[in-house]
């Protein structure tokens, strides 16, 4: 049994960092089957989306990276509707912008965020971008979230507002300057435009974007609502400890995966 600062871990608590019993990252004999794990999960996420009614136009892109070729990215295609996504619709572009698989465009604004995110930061291997309701309003108070809470405590110290809007993101300098500001957060929030969160996995950016906009919702109806009391910088940075575990948001999203694949199971066309 292992042991915690104060003595030995109880028995009812898992030897994970949060104590829970999460289980390990999956692990794939190829490329092959790595891809295709990602690409399921990325439609999965799209279909989330979809669901949660995150849609806006041709607005909004999740990314993954691909497994064996690190400067190539999968990503939703341009003009077809999260909640019609499934496998078989998910496009691979290069560094240069190309679609090297699938049969639609990419959407200009995916190719020049998603390309510079994934080039200046090797451990982003996914990344999600969304223009919800409420990040929107959150980014056009330029306020990032507080910790009101243990869920908004996952971002304390990891996020950080970006507000040189210029217009649509469709020149590479665009997508760089955002890349840039997102420097080692989770979260960057987008005034004037919408919301990025990254992460190790598919899984963990995705929890992280539905975390980031359930937090912005709680904290546009407490301020509505009065003056909410935060966490102490105390309290904060021990509930981050919990809640804003990389392999907890990873595993948030397992949840969220049966949940979709089983309402929707259509999406695993490939």
């Amino acid at each position: 049994m292992s042991t915690t600062a104060t003595g030995p871990r109880p028995a009812h608590l898992a030897d994970t960092a949060t104590g829970l019993p999460i289980p390990g990252e999956p692990s794939f004999a190829s490329y092959e089957e790595a891809r295709r794990h990602r690409k399921q999960r990325l439609a999965a996420a799209l279909r989330l989306f979809g669901k949660y009614g995150f849609g806006e136009g041709i607005s909004g892109h999740i990314s993954v990276r691909d497994p064996e070729h690190g400067d190539w990215f999968w990503v939703n295609p341009f003009g077809v509707s999260f909640r019609r996504v499934r496998v078989a619709d998910l496009i691979c572009v290069d560094s240069t912008g190309h679609v090297v698989s699938g049969r639609h465009p990419v959407n200009p604004s995916a190719f020049v965020i998603h390309s510079q995110i994934h080039e200046l930061h090797p451990g982003a291997t996914a990344a999600a971008h969304g223009h919800t309701p409420h990040s929107r309003a959150l980014g056009a108070l330029g306020r990032l979230l507080e910790p009101l809470d243990q869920e908004s405590a996952a971002f304390y110290g990891l996020q950080v507002l970006y507000g040189d809007y210029q217009g649509p993101s469709v020149s590479v300098a665009q997508g760089r300057a955002i890349a840039e500001s997102l420097g080692d957060h989770r979260a960057v929030l987008l005034r004037h435009h919408g919301l990025i969160t990254v992460g190790g996995s598919l899984d963990e950016a995705v929890h992280w974007f539905l975390t980031y906009d359930g937090c912005a919702q709680v904290q546009l109806l407490a301020h509505a609502a009065g003056t909410p009391q935060t966490l102490t910088h105390e309290q904060a940075l021990a509930a981050r400890e919990g809640f804003g575990d990389e392999q907890l948001g990873r595993f948030s999203f397992q949840l969220l995966w049966d949940e979709i694949v089983a309402e929707q199971p259509d999406l695993l066309e490939e």
